[in-house]
């Protein structure tokens, strides 16, 4: 990994012209058409015949469909974008086929995401200038961070988002990202609501309930949504961004905080052990639903995964079954109950703890002692770096492991 560079994607904002954004939207439209197009055809072929149509197959429609006078549209754009469209439909008839995810479902014209993504032959980039085919100047691009010297992006990913904000995301390898040198620290995580992350080192890292924050904004936002007419009214579309850029601000702003968290855990700590929560399932949850999801559990999981693998480090993840809030840190007592509402509790021992960072505590145990007893390790979700820690001493009457250290 030290060796091989690292593929990533630089996002960036930019301003298009009034033509370059017609450009763009009848781009967007058009492999809207071509993905429901060739979805339609591929699930008309499995669900009658049983046949599995492939992404040789529906190139060779698109070029039917381009000499039809309905279709004839299709030709105004690029044809790089519509071909991509149909790659990344066959990976996902793929991933159907070998059940890692639903059917593939149609796009929408109004809550689908709105890209179109270009290879090497239909874009031009030099020197931070970036020309898309059938446009004749480049995209105004603020470029908040350069890209590593000597690097041309592979792919480019123009996008819009529901609050109207323009994004070119271009995919290139950064040499610049390398394993960070082994050290010998480790650190237990536990997520939770009144502290976003909590430390079995003891530190506690504030929840910033950005949904909070900005929820009487939000509701005065969606009232005057309610209260347009519906259709494609000019009205309505302005109260429907109005709402879109409010949600847009809570979700950069977690984004942001979660990104600075993360590396500095990566950078600091070799090995990084939290709980495999079910977040999904956990969300079904109405009290709580709102409350996680403005934690963004998941996102800090995904982003703690991927820079461990990129700087050499290791996610080692618990047994989602494994009580580390009822176990007493020190004598290793557990409980047989303990309410949300307790925050803090004294064990039988003596000692008194505090809920959250005694749970990082055990947490950090349960991977030490999985470790010297021969835990099951194996990869989850198909990342290199994260593991599984479990003791297979005391199976649950379900299967599940549990860790009792």
């Amino acid at each position: 990994m030290g060796d091989a560079p690292v593929t990533r994607a630089f996002k960036f904002r930019f301003y298009p012209t009034d033509s370059q954004a017609a450009e763009l939207l009848r781009t967007f439209g058009c492999v809207r058409k071509v993905y429901n197009l060739a979805l339609a055809v591929r699930t008309e072929a499995w669900v009658q015949r049983q046949e599995r149509v492939n992404y040789y197959d529906t190139s060779a429609m698109l070029t039917a469909w381009k000499k039809t006078e309905e279709l004839a549209f299709l030709t105004e754009v690029s044809s790089v974008p519509l071909q991509q469209t149909l790659r990344h439909l066959h990976v996902a008839f793929a991933n159907f086929y070998s059940e890692r995810a639903r059917h593939p479902r149609f796009k929408s014209r109004k809550k689908s995401r709105r890209s179109a993504e270009y290879t090497t032959s239909a874009f031009r980039y030099d020197d931070g200038r970036l020309t898309l085919a059938k446009m004749r100047d480049p995209l105004n691009i603020v470029w908040s961070r350069r890209l590593p010297d000597g690097v041309s992006p592979s792919t480019v990913t123009v996008s819009q988002d529901s609050a109207g904000r323009w994004f070119v995301s271009l995919r290139c390898q950064d040499p610049t990202v390398t394993t960070l040198p082994p050290t010998t620290s480790a650190i237990g995580i536990d997520v939770g609501l009144d502290h976003l992350l909590v430390l079995s080192a003891g530190e506690k890292i504030t929840n910033l309930r950005l949904e909070r924050r900005d929820r009487k904004r939000l509701a005065r936002a969606q009232k005057a949504l309610a209260r347009r007419a519906c259709g494609n009214g000019a009205n309505r579309i302005k109260a429907r961004r109005k709402v879109a850029r409010i949600h847009a601000r809570i979700a950069d702003r977690r984004r942001d905080h979660l990104h600075k968290i993360t590396t500095r855990l990566v950078r600091e700590n070799q090995t990084l052990v939290i709980e495999d929560l079910a977040v999904r399932n956990m969300v079904k949850n109405r009290r709580l639903a709102r409350a996680i999801s403005d934690a963004g559990w998941a996102q800090f999981r995904e982003m703690l995964e991927y820079k461990a693998v990129w700087y050499g480090r290791d996610v080692i993840t618990v047994n989602r079954w494994f009580h580390s809030s009822k176990l007493c840190s020190a004598c290793g007592v557990r409980r047989e109950t303990m309410p949300l509402s307790t925050r803090r509790w004294t064990c039988t021992c003596g000692v008194e703890h505090d809920r959250d960072i005694n749970a990082a505590r055990n947490i950090m145990a349960a991977e030490l002692a999985a470790s010297a007893c021969g835990a099951d390790v194996r990869p989850q979700r198909n990342t290199p770096s994260g593991r599984l820690a479990e003791k297979q001493e005391s199976p649950l009457p379900s299967g599940r492991g549990e860790v009792n250290p």
